[in-house]
């Protein structure tokens, strides 16, 4: 890929008019506006900052790049409110989700109207512009569920699967679909909506079922962005706990290779329309929990202390991106290998969190939400 390649302003839209990114305060929202805003472009952040310190996010990107950024303090799940944000856009980055299966479990309901019904109501509000704006969607790797079907070998410290093609390339966008969970189901059914008004109804609109994402300005928790938890806990000295039995593996994937794929598809959203892509690390970039502990060891000279519980419900035991589709579509594929990347996400938060802060003092300052 070349510089032109990831140039914003090669992308689809009106020139003159704002981005808008849904959930725009957050991890991945915010690193998104930053790179638009970087090349240029404005951006309109719509998001009803209900994530703790989240808006600590718009401050940093206000006092970075002025009034470029336009906050719009708003909920997906009111129509209107979305309709007169996307009537401003020249692009849509549609984030804004209820995040964790855990929370999907204890309030379902709540979970469906956020992921399902806050996407129609984006859908429908793109589909009322005369000229739609591209969007992109972000999906998730839970809708293939728990994967019970594929069978698996313990190699090491992790699993793999036993059908060596699979372990050369990762599970594909050929995988049927499989909700396990309310979040599986709510952000599945979006992925679909996405997918079906692109046939539908002509929208330039395309889908990311992510693996796990992290990096800077990540703040994760025990639900959501694991990694980024993971190391905060470590810096702090606190427990971590492990659900299941620590082997199971995931591929990981830096923000910087995941903005770079957003700005390439909305470029080819033409090319790319109708079509969901599995996005993340790839084989290359792979890592169990066990071993991520054994790199936190490596990195802060002291390895955690842990418990185990048992698995939680569609917990997956192996899940890695085939990313061929989108590299075959775009040329995309990740430049940050895991080591490196996770070098500077536990260099980011040591300087966020500064030696001797307490816990609390330390949350305060990173102020994000996770990534899958």
């Amino acid at each position: 890929m070349s510089a032109a390649d990831l140039d914003p302003r090669g992308a689809a839209g009106e020139p003159g008019r704002p981005a808008l990114i849904t959930g725009g305060a957050g991890f991945i929202g915010s690193n998104v506006a930053h790179r638009l805003l970087q090349a240029g472009e404005s951006v309109i952040l719509f998001d009803n900052l209900s994530r703790p310190s989240v808006a600590r996010n718009v401050d940093w990107l206000k006092r970075v790049h002025g009034d470029r950024v336009t906050l719009v303090a708003g909920d997906v799940r009111d129509a209107v409110a979305v309709a007169e944000v996307v009537r401003r856009a020249s692009s849509v980055f549609h984030f804004a989700a209820q995040v964790a299966v855990t929370t999907s479990l204890v309030r379902p309901a709540e979970d469906f109207e956020i992921n399902a019904r806050g996407t129609l109501n984006v859908l429908e509000a793109i589909r009322a512009q005369s000229a739609p704006p591209p969007l992109l969607f972000t999906s998730t790797n839970k809708v293939y569920g728990g994967l019970p079907d594929v069978p698996l070998q313990r190699r090491d410290r992790q699993y793999a699967p036993e059908d060596p093609k699979l372990r050369a390339a990762g599970i594909s966008e050929a995988r049927p679909l499989d909700f396990h969970s309310p979040y599986g189901c709510s952000k599945g059914a979006a992925d679909q909506y996405v997918i079906d008004y692109a046939r539908t109804f002509g929208l330039p609109a395309a889908v990311f079922r992510m693996s796990c994402i992290y990096g800077p300005r990540q703040f994760g928790t025990e639900d959501q962005g694991w990694v980024a938890h993971f190391l905060l806990q470590a810096l702090r000295r606190e427990p971590i706990t492990l659900y299941g039995d620590g082997m199971q593996v995931r591929d990981v994937l830096f923000i910087d290779d995941l903005v770079d794929a957003f700005l390439l598809a909305r470029k080819n959203i033409r090319q790319v329309s109708a079509t969901a892509f599995n996005i993340g690390g790839g084989p290359e970039n792979t890592v169990s929990l066990l071993e991520l502990l054994d790199l936190i060891e490596e990195l802060d000279g002291k390895r955690p202390a842990t418990g185990f519980e048992a698995w939680r419900p569609g917990d997956q035991r192996y899940y890695v991106s085939d990313c061929r589709r989108f590299n075959a579509a775009t040329g995309w594929w990740p430049r940050v290998r895991f080591r490196d990347g996770v070098r500077k996400l536990h260099g980011w938060l040591r300087e966020m969190t500064g030696a001797g802060k307490a816990a609390g003092q330390a949350a305060e300052e990173l102020c994000m939400e996770g990534a899958e």
